[in-house]
């Protein structure tokens, strides 16, 4: 077994986000109301985060831009004049484009996936950390109001469900920016026809 990378260190990662905890437990003690998980991991990840979020536009525009080239090509295709040496050149460049794009999605699909399961998992580890502390330090009275198998649950099944929450939270918004993208061409290639479909979608 290879050593963890020190980036992903359970007690690197269990203390950065145990930092954000306390700073959001001070707050909402000034501010009088309960403190907020959600807003401390905001905190302490959301500059990596929206990193990768560059990433997930990059590669659905490129899906969007896609589909257009192809029917470039397509059009050449269709109405092919051997003698038009400029209609040729112009289906050389789409097809460079369109060989550009796949190659594109192929690198930042994988690269995108890889960095945000990575963010996921450093997510999951440090509220492992953060878990094992609390329940390391529970008192008498609060040991006797939580069980063993709530801490091993918590431990096993609910922390991985921020593997999983990573990878889709980007989609939230590029999804809607890629319905109003793709409704605007179809809108374009075959009018109001094309709100059956997407009501059908929606």
């Amino acid at each position: 077994m290879y050593s963890v990378l020190p980036e992903d260190r359970s007690k690197h990662l269990g203390e950065e986000l145990q930092g954000c905890w306390d700073k959001e437990v001070s707050r909402a003690e000034k501010d009088a109301r309960k403190p907020s998980l959600t807003k401390a991991i905001i905190k302490c990840y959301w500059k990596s985060y929206v990193v990768l979020g560059v990433f997930t536009l990059i590669e659905e525009g490129t899906k969007v831009i896609q589909p257009i080239f192809l029917g470039k090509i397509i059009n050449y295709f269709e109405n092919h004049d051997p003698t038009n040496a400029v209609a040729l050149h112009e289906a050389y460049i789409y097809a460079t484009v369109l060989t550009t794009c796949t190659l594109i999605l192929a690198i930042l699909h994988h690269l995108y996936f890889y960095h945000v399961q990575c963010a996921g998992m450093r997510l999951r580890v440090a509220m492992c950390h953060m878990i094992y502390r609390k329940a390391l330090r529970l008192s008498n009275v609060a040991m006797g109001k939580t069980t063993t198998g709530q801490i091993v649950n918590l431990l096993s099944n609910d922390v991985n469900k921020f593997d999983q929450v990573t990878i889709f939270l980007h989609f939230l918004w590029a999804g809607p920016l890629q319905a109003i993208a793709v409704t605007a061409l179809l809108w374009m290639e075959i009018g109001i026809s094309c709100l059956a479909g997407i009501a059908v979608l929606i």
